[in-house]
């Protein structure tokens, strides 16, 4: 039997059932995918003082490292190697030989670091990070000495008496142009 003239109704499809596929979809990507965030560099700044005195700081005490664009590393003025200015810092800071060029106390040594625009994220980094680690190391042989226990397993009284002794001084500037003189 053959039916002429009458329209076929097509079938219902039902969306409801579609959002909530689409919605676990949703759910289950939220879940699985992991968003990478920059962890950046930790720096405890101080507090912002509006200090209209400007005090000079002799030379002495201040150990002038510069990054340029081609990423070489110069301290006070000469050329290093970076696997070198871990020590070469500490021995500045400290002044165990007591010379006169350098500050005559670690309350006194200001680490100043200065990079060019051109220098590289990792260059810069890297940079940062050996002058933290000979902080870190001055600070290890003070607690040894006094408490013997590693600074990081100090009080914070402790570590407050260790920082009073060497103070971790490190000024940065704005990035600059030094192939532009």
């Amino acid at each position: 039997m053959v039916m002429i003239g009458k329209k076929r109704k097509l079938p219902k499809l039902g969306a409801g059932s579609m959002a909530d596929v689409a919605f676990l979809l949703l759910i289950f990507f939220l879940v699985t995918t992991t968003i990478q965030s920059d962890a950046g560099i930790m720096s405890l700044l101080p507090p912002y003082q509006e200090d209209k005195t400007k005090r000079e700081i002799p030379r002495r005490q201040v150990l002038d490292i510069q990054i340029n664009a081609n990423d070489e590393l110069l301290v006070r003025g000469e050329t290093m190697e970076l696997n070198k200015l871990r020590a070469f810092a500490k021995e500045f800071i400290l002044n165990q030989d007591k010379k006169e060029i350098w500050p005559s106390t670690p309350k006194k040594a200001v680490v100043s670091l200065i990079n060019d625009k051109g220098t590289s994220y990792k260059k810069y980094l890297g940079t940062y990070n050996e002058l933290k680690a000979a902080y870190r190391e001055l600070w290890d042989d003070i607690a040894i000495q006094k408490w013997n226990a590693k600074y990081k397993d100090l009080l914070p009284e402790q570590r407050k008496e260790v920082r009073q002794e060497i103070p971790l001084v490190i000024s940065e500037a704005e990035p600059t142009d030094f192939d532009k003189g």
